[in-house]
């Protein structure tokens, strides 16, 4: 296991090769962990990252020019050893390439780099992906990090609440094992606020289309201990807990969505992929404030 270290006076991060996960932000003032452990019992990972894909695809594999492909819930990449390729006391990048293995699983030749950057009490996540091949890449990725919730041993799940300035309400896309629907409901708010409870999640995450999610700040509401997201520009946002834990909190800025039931299977026409051009490069970032 080869792990790499962020640190200034406010925070410690520890980030792992493997998947390039960040897998621990710890508060140097009292030593308050904010990144879920991944206990295995419940959830046994911290912040992975998602690759070629974002969610799950219909009968878990594509077509691409005639060929028929198996691909994985939220893609390979997370369970891929990273190469790091800089390293300095507030910034790391990883990168990953294809391989004979991930060619098998998905025909494109590709560079994915994660690179984080810490200021303050902030760690900047930026993504870079270039196509060093002749023909169009087809891809989306997204981010998964997990968050301790309660942060506290006193505190509980629903003494928490997300934030969403300007916004008085959420249009939420149900999932049906896994696949995204057509099916909407619509989340109020109060005050900007939603306040947490195990039974938002009982039927898989929340899921918001259209770029509804461009911050969303999670806190308690004892001790004001949180975390701040800001991810403008991002087309889709989840937010999910394993049901029946409430133990942590995942707040997921994506390019890119799960299938859906009727769709084709051709990678081309899948929602929310990107298309990256031969020698080009699609770049995007999103940033954490640790509270």
């Amino acid at each position: 296991m080869s792990r790499y270290s962020l640190s200034n006076s406010q925070l410690e991060i520890s980030v792992d090769a493997l998947g390039a996960e960040i897998c621990s932000v710890r508060s140097k003032a009292d030593g308050l962990e904010y990144i879920w452990q991944a206990d295995p019992n419940l959830w046994a990972r911290h912040a992975p990252h998602l690759f070629p894909v974002v969610g799950k695809l219909r009968n878990n594999s594509f077509t691409h020019e005639g060929k028929a492909y198996t691909l994985s819930q939220h893609g390979f990449a997370r369970d891929q050893e990273f190469v790091c390729i800089a390293q300095s006391k507030d910034h790391l990048a990883f990168e990953l390439t294809a391989s004979e293995r991930s060619l098998a699983q998905f025909p494109f030749h590709f560079s994915l780099q994660v690179s984080y950057t810490l200021q303050g009490n902030t760690l900047a996540t930026a993504y870079t992906v270039f196509n060093p091949d002749h023909k169009d890449l087809y891809m989306s990725l997204g981010a998964h990090p997990a968050f301790i919730c309660p942060l506290k041993a006193h505190e509980t799940f629903e003494d928490y609440e997300l934030q969403f300035d300007g916004l008085n309400a959420l249009t939420v896309n149900k999932l049906h094992d896994g696949l995204i629907t057509d099916d909407t409901k619509v989340l109020h708010l109060s005050d900007h606020k939603l306040h947490l409870a195990a039974s938002l999640f009982e039927k898989d995450a929340l899921v918001m289309k259209g770029g509804q999610v461009g911050h969303v700040r999670l806190s308690s509401t004892q001790s004001g201990r949180g975390v701040e997201l800001h991810c403008e520009g991002w087309p889709y946002f989840g937010i999910w807990t394993k049901p029946h834990t409430s133990q942590f909190l995942c707040l997921e800025p994506w390019y890119g969505i799960a299938d859906t039931e009727q769709a084709s299977g051709h990678l081309s026409e899948k929602e929310g992929i990107i298309c990256v051009p031969s020698e080009q490069t699609f770049h995007c970032a999103f940033t954490l404030s640790f509270l």
